[in-house]
């Protein structure tokens, strides 16, 4: 199988990376619900979580990305979120992994989308959680 997660792991469609090894690749999310929002995607082509073999190692990634991003971006806090077949945009496995500010505006399940000013600001929101990752 190919999707467009497939297709920014081997390279062959643009990213900015924040996070990749042996497991996983995390990138910006390029619609946003807030700025610094990323997607956490096995390296492994699998569309739901019941077809991910390897799950603790995966989560592993998750807990330190999701850290990663509230210490970078100084939130107060973060929203873990996956959606397994229904409403997953794109059926290659994926963790929204979004910061959180106190008052932000984020209420129940409406996720707002924003963009980024540019590539420069999106490439600033990127490096800001890879030093966060060490």
């Amino acid at each position: 199988m190919s999707d467009i997660f497939c297709s920014i792991i081997a390279g062959e469609v643009p990213a900015f990376f924040v996070y990749a090894d042996d497991v996983a690749v995390g990138f910006l999310d390029t619609r946003p619900v807030f700025k610094g929002h990323v997607l956490l995607v096995p390296r492994e082509h699998v569309e739901t979580l019941s077809d991910l073999r390897e799950v603790g190692p995966f989560f592993e990634r998750v807990q330190a990305v999701t850290a990663a991003v509230q210490e970078g971006l100084e939130a107060d806090g973060s929203f873990v979120a996956m959606n397994n077949t229904i409403s997953q945009s794109v059926p290659h496995l994926h963790v929204h992994i979004v910061p959180r500010n106190r008052k932000d505006g984020l209420r129940g399940f409406f996720w707002p989308r924003t963009k980024y000013a540019s590539d420069e600001e999106a490439e600033s929101y990127a490096s800001r959680i890879r030093k966060a990752l060490g």
